[in-house]
């Protein structure tokens, strides 16, 4: 597992980091590429399994958003030169789409304006896809395949109005269908959410509520393919968001490090690494 940049935990600024670090399973180590992107945060990775790769694209750098493609071969960072490309994008969301072999970018704060547009990756080049029905335009959602039920799943927030509406959204590859869910987690932005390897399923976790002084949760739900389950785990990280989660297929289970805590009036920069086992 591979963790690029982000927020410096305290510190003047510029905030943005470019370290490298890599998860073995149970322990974290930082690793020295010749090469690698420039310092910053909210950028998009994923693992594209068809590569096997790391494909990291965009972000907030020093200097505004950047629209840039970089890969990860184990050992160094590349930068690609596509023929084609999403524009600057910041806070997407991004996931290895397995059904279909690529990796599939959506909306984000795509030159500066929340974005509903899709593009897929194939290893070589961006290709934008042209859609008739989209989730609404949102940055900082997540999305994570659901290996049980063969389905990309994106929870969706429609902060572009922040009118405190949610949906649930699968992609087939061409095109994305809303879903009704029997239940669902509250109205959240910024939630954790990864693939688990063992259930097939996809876990959501905390959040961040709009509105409200103490608006962070430390909640966990499920996803089996048709509907959301809450979790109730014995022990769970402190109430967060917009940490680094993503599923261990090595070991199994699910891996969050980082995020953002405290209350609206003092937020905190969270530590720690958690994992979660189905």
């Amino acid at each position: 597992m591979v963790l690029f940049g982000g927020r410096k935990a305290s510190g003047n600024k510029p905030y943005a980091l470019d370290d490298t670090w890599t998860w073995n399973g149970t322990t974290w180590a930082e690793q020295t590429p010749k090469d690698h992107p420039t310092a910053r945060y909210d950028s998009q990775m994923a693992y594209d399994a068809a590569t096997g790769q790391v494909v990291l694209f965009g972000g907030w750098a020093p200097g505004g958003i950047r629209s840039d493609t970089w890969t990860w071969n184990g050992t160094n960072w590349t930068r690609q030169t596509p023929a084609t490309h999403p524009p600057t994008v910041a806070g997407a969301s991004m996931a290895y789409d397995a059904a279909t072999g690529q990796v599939v970018l959506f909306g984000g704060l795509q030159d500066y304006t929340l974005s509903d547009r899709t593009w897929t990756w194939n290893g070589t080049t961006w290709t934008e896809q042209p859609l008739l029905t989209a989730p609404p335009p949102q940055e900082d959602t997540q999305m994570a395949y659901a290996t049980g039920a063969g389905q990309l799943v994106l929870y969706a927030c429609d902060n572009a109005d922040l009118d405190g509406s949610n949906s649930t959204w699968t992609w087939n590859g061409t095109t994305w269908t809303e879903q009704a869910p029997a239940s669902t987690p509250p109205v959240r932005y910024n939630a954790d959410l990864a693939s688990a390897p063992a259930a097939g399923s996809v876990v959501l976790f905390g959040g961040e509520v709009p509105g409200g002084d103490d608006a962070f949760l430390h909640d966990t739900w499920t996803w089996n393919g048709t509907t959301w389950n809450q979790q109730h785990p014995a022990s769970h990280p402190p109430a967060s968001f917009d940490g680094a989660m993503t599923g261990d297929t090595t070991a199994g289970n699910v891996v969050l490090f980082g995020g953002l805590g405290g209350n609206e009036s003092t937020i905190l920069r969270v530590h720690g690494t958690w994992t979660w086992n189905d």
